[in-house]
């Protein structure tokens, strides 16, 4: 009996915590009052353009004055009349995305791999390959542009070192300029995947590894076999935010080779497109129209494609659970 009263007391006592004690969760008010503001941000600054910009994508424009309901026209023009700018600025997209994946994700896996295994300097090689991501693009885009041109940098430093032959026009020549853009981006973007792989490593129990070394595997093979399955979930974060960034890409492209990313538009990617499409219309009265449908396609294939691949990473993962 005693043991029973004990016990009813103990579920009371609990309760009285659960409703209303240290540790109760708060009610729906009282959440709702904290994440009204960010909802009202981000409904002002995120979902309110992205409907106008749907909205506006359906009429054509004389200046900033609707001209009347166009229907599908405005994303025929974007096709037939911007096809080949689209077409081309598409592609460099999808190279960008391309040289990420390869070179600045296996880099920054790399790296955090030996961050993991080597405490030694860790924080300052984590700040130090991170930092280029706090500056803005476009500053980071003006700079290399100094250093690459003829008359600051890298052409300098060559021609002093007697490797004059080394000393190319790097932005200047359409063969040269997007690989140089896109080691650029891995450059400046490399220190968060190595910051999520690292986070990812750290979350692996060491006993993993120390069971297949007693098995008789390898580095490699605990690498190859243990570890980078594990790693699934950060490889799909870490494509996902590649994927999204390589394609909202506008500030570092901008500053290397300006809106129409040059040279003859071998740096030209989607963002540079709409902003020409948008504010240099070129005598274009109806600009906002497809400039709108371009923003909504942009919109709709970058979403479509992160969703699509999260729900393929976590059957994936479901499986190798």
């Amino acid at each position: 009996m005693v043991q029973a009263r004990d016990l009813t007391a103990r579920r009371q006592a609990g309760d009285a915590a659960r409703r209303g004690g240290a540790g109760a969760r708060p009610g729906w008010p009282v959440l709702a009052a904290f994440l009204a503001p960010a909802f009202g941000l981000y409904t002002l600054f995120i979902v309110y353009p992205m409907l106008s910009a749907l909205q506006y994508s359906f009429f054509r424009w004389r200046g900033t004055a609707q001209a009347g309901f166009a229907g599908f026209a405005n994303y025929q023009d974007l096709f037939t009349v911007h096809g080949e700018q689209l077409g081309r600025a598409f592609w460099h997209n999808c190279l960008i995305f391309a040289g990420a994946m390869l070179v600045q994700n296996t880099l920054g896996l790399l790296f955090a791999v030996l961050l993991h295994r080597n405490r030694f300097g860790r924080r300052f090689f984590q700040t130090a390959y991170t930092l280029p991501y706090l500056i803005n693009p476009l500053v980071i885009g003006l700079l290399w542009k100094l250093l690459l041109s003829d008359y600051f940098g890298v052409n300098v430093v060559l021609r002093e070192a007697g490797l004059g032959g080394l000393a190319l026009n790097w932005l200047g020549r359409p063969e040269l300029a997007l690989p140089v853009e896109i080691a650029i981006f891995t450059w400046a973007w490399v220190g968060i995947p190595m910051l999520l792989f690292g986070a990812a490593l750290a979350g692996i129990p060491e006993e993993y590894g120390e069971a297949a070394r007693v098995d008789g595997a390898s580095s490699w093979q605990v690498f190859r076999h243990v570890t980078l399955p594990l790693l699934t979930p950060a490889i799909g974060l870490v494509s996902v935010i590649t994927f999204v960034d390589t394609f909202n890409l506008f500030g570092l492209a901008f500053g290397l080779g300006g809106e129409n990313g040059d040279p003859a538009y071998g740096t030209d990617v989607l963002g540079l497109l709409f902003y020409r499409m948008a504010w240099r219309a070129d005598g274009e009265v109806n600009a906002i129209g497809p400039s709108s449908a371009l923003a909504v396609l942009m919109f709709v294939f970058v979403f479509g494609v992160s969703l699509l691949t999260l729900r393929m990473l976590r059957k994936r993962e479901e499986r190798l659970s």
